[in-house]
């Protein structure tokens, strides 16, 4: 059995320990994204520790219960008899092989993407960062966000002068490997196992996307591997922007079908039955509201 888990960890030897399922997976922020993520590695007979700075979640997760509706607390328990375990205490972070980062990222008072949390975090990961390990962003946010906001203060707040490991074939020796994989949790969608929704990775050098590939590809039935963290990036404001825009799209047609005095279900029914393989399109349902505060903002030029 390989063990690194206290000291440096070599690009090869991280890559043994996640394919053998012997990698210890640190999630950061167990809200509607990152706990369903943890629960997926524990599954996968991962050893997973939750992380947060809410007492009351990491208290609710220990004693077996859920505050998400749609995770029963039979489904924490049955977690926690494999292993998994939730803690505030960040100092924990250096006995993980991996660390996923899922904490939110909403607008501020002047409609600007809030990266504070983002920022917050890495400065928590930082004291105890150490050779091998592999630290993956999934929170939503504009591209260059991984290489500009993340990895700056993960390099400079470290204390053991480890850097992002840029090199085509960095070694994992005094560096550590960064990845981007966007979240693309679908709340209320009981229609689509989780495992069945396509992960997108994207490296800051070759072996950060391998690394991270094999991390995701051991619970996700197919990962999609891209160029660069801000290829990834770009990839989730591509999809959140197309979907905002053809929600509110079809909320508009529906107030015009109503003044027209149609039925918009009369509309839409049919034309979700149009798709063929020469006129392809995607079925939309008009909502209330656009959905969460994921956010399909491009940072402005300076």
């Amino acid at each position: 059995m390989i063990t690194c888990s206290s000291a440096a960890c070599t690009f090869s030897e991280l890559k043994t320990r996640i394919e053998t399922r012997q990698a210890r997976v640190g999630v950061i922020g167990l809200g509607y994204v990152g706990l369903p993520l943890a629960l997926l590695y524990t599954e996968a007979k991962f050893r997973v520790t939750g992380f947060d700075i809410d007492k009351h979640k990491v208290a609710t997760l220990t004693s077996g219960g859920s505050y998400i509706c749609r995770i029963p607390p039979t489904e924490i328990q049955g977690a926690r008899s494999q292993g998994f375990c939730a803690t505030a205490e960040f100092s924990s972070l250096t006995e993980m092989d991996a660390i996923i980062i899922c904490v939110p990222t909403p607008l501020d008072e002047y409609r600007e993407p809030d990266l504070s949390f983002i920022t917050n975090t890495a400065r928590a990961i930082a004291p105890h960062l150490r050779a091998g390990q592999l630290v993956v962003l999934e929170s939503t946010t504009y591209p260059g966000t991984t290489e500009e906001v993340l990895i700056p203060i993960l390099e400079e707040g470290n204390g053991r002068g480890l850097k992002a490991a840029r090199d085509a074939m960095a070694s994992g020796e005094d560096q550590f490997f960064v990845a981007f994989s966007p979240e693309r949790e679908d709340p209320g969608n009981d229609s689509v196992a989780r495992r069945d929704i396509p992960k997108v990775v994207g490296g800051l050098n070759a072996q950060a996307s391998e690394l991270a590939g094999a991390l995701y590809g051991s619970i996700f039935n197919r990962v999609v591997p891209v160029s660069s963290p801000a290829v990834a990036e770009m990839t989730k404001l591509l999809e959140n922007i197309y979907r905002c825009v053809n929600i509110a799209l079809v909320n508009e047609l529906k107030l015009l079908s109503l003044r027209m005095g149609e039925q918009n279900t009369y509309v839409f029914g049919p034309c979700s039955y149009l798709r063929t393989p020469r006129f392809r399109g995607s079925a939309y349902r008009t909502v209330v509201q656009r959905g969460f505060t994921i956010i399909p903002v491009v940072r402005k030029c300076e």
